[in-house]
């Protein structure tokens, strides 16, 4: 844990926030600045904050995002429209919070990225 980490306060409890699902890896939220309709954020338990540099031992933790993603797009009623996942890293990209995390969007037509 990063002690200056808003996601790592909210996965304790330090920080109150509706934890949509949780499993041993990751937990997923609202997002308080949505950006569509659907807007939420799986973030892993663990700090990490660049994909850059991870070791194999990660990789359970990126599936385990990439399953609550499914899971909760199901569970949102947006799988069978679609959604898009994004995962911002670094300034330059608009990575807001210093601690990985995944955006799902949906809800709406998102149209082409760029």
């Amino acid at each position: 844990m990063a002690d200056d980490c808003i996601f790592c306060k909210i996965n304790i409890g330090e920080i109150p926030s509706e934890k949509l699902y949780q499993d041993d890896d990751c937990f997923v939220i609202r997002d308080i600045a949505p950006k569509a309709p659907t807007h939420l954020l799986i973030i892993p338990k663990q700090h990490m904050t660049y994909l850059t540099g991870m070791t194999p031992e990660f990789q359970p933790v990126i599936g385990a995002m990439y399953k609550a993603a499914s899971l909760m797009a199901v569970a949102e009623g947006v799988a069978d429209a679609g959604y898009r996942l994004i995962v911002n890293q670094r300034d330059d990209a608009g990575q807001e919070v210093p601690h990985l995390h995944m955006h799902l969007l949906a809800g709406r037509r998102l149209g082409p990225m760029g």
